[in-house]
């Protein structure tokens, strides 16, 4: 698989799913090393140069240290030299708050798309993102990536015995290869609100999405948390464009979001 090397020396991995008509790259999110957006972009691939890469710390990408948001802003920006030198991004998750802040630095972006970012809107949800982002920093340094993998699945309202269900899975350890990673995710989501000052800086269009219902193994969080997630993140962009999907899950059906995001990208 092809690589190409950040601006810190890391190799980063990457797939050109196809390379005809306007460049798209694809920003994964938590646990997810691009597997979760290849159905995205193959259906992009018919109209658009579809990039799909890994980021630092999954699968073949390296994970060069100290971790920072700006070194991933700068694995973005090299995934972007691959697909031209300018490009739209979608992000999904945690990835569409990568996406977000990369267009508030500047990167040479057209358009951003975001599906679901977890952005915390309400003092409930932000001081359990900060209680998730300590027991996590203290699970990770002691080497107990299982404990810090249950945390996470709490924090994204899966129950106890969906829980149990995933370590008993033969995904789990997949999973736990990915644990690591949980600390990036964190880092770019910050303090957990929508960060305003950055968000001002984004001068290209965004397309905010979620889907209609919380994802069925997601039921501990809050009533439509994705939803007002965005409208916060729609309020506080100069350019963007909210669209609840009709459809559950925190993965978005291709079929229904990949039309979306071909009129977004060619408008």
């Amino acid at each position: 698989m092809p690589q190409v090397i950040s601006a810190d020396g890391t190799a980063i991995g990457y797939d050109v799913l196809s390379d005809g008509g306007p460049p798209v790259v694809l920003v994964s999110g938590g646990l997810d090393d691009g597997t979760e957006n290849v159905p995205l972009g193959e259906w992009l691939a018919g109209s658009f140069a579809v990039v799909n890469y890994r980021r630092r710390g999954r699968g073949d990408s390296g994970d060069r240290q100290p971790y920072t948001v700006r070194r991933e802003i700068d694995d973005l920006a090299a995934v972007i030299g691959v697909a031209g030198g300018r490009a739209n991004l979608f992000g999904a998750s945690s990835g569409g708050a990568l996406a977000l802040e990369a267009a508030a630095a500047g990167l040479p972006v057209d358009r951003v798309a975001a599906h679901e970012v977890p952005y915390q809107v309400d003092n409930a949800s932000v001081a359990a993102w900060h209680a998730y982002t300590r027991n996590l920093d203290a699970a990770l340094d002691a080497g107990e990536p299982g404990e810090a993998l249950r945390l996470f699945m709490r924090l994204a309202g899966s129950s106890e015995q969906d829980i149990a269900a995933a370590e008993a899975s033969p995904y789990w350890p997949g999973l736990i290869s990915l644990v690591p990673t949980l600390r990036y995710d964190a880092a770019c989501l910050g303090d957990g609100p929508p960060p305003a000052a950055r968000l001002a800086q984004v001068a290209v269009p965004v397309l905010l999405t979620t889907g209609v219902i919380t994802d069925p193994h997601s039921t501990g969080l809050p009533v439509d948390f994705f939803g007002a997630a965005a409208d916060a993140t729609t309020a506080l962009l100069p350019n963007s464009r909210r669209v609840t999907l009709e459809v559950a899950g925190h993965i978005a059906d291709a079929g229904l979001l990949g039309p979306l995001l071909a009129d977004f990208y060619t408008a």
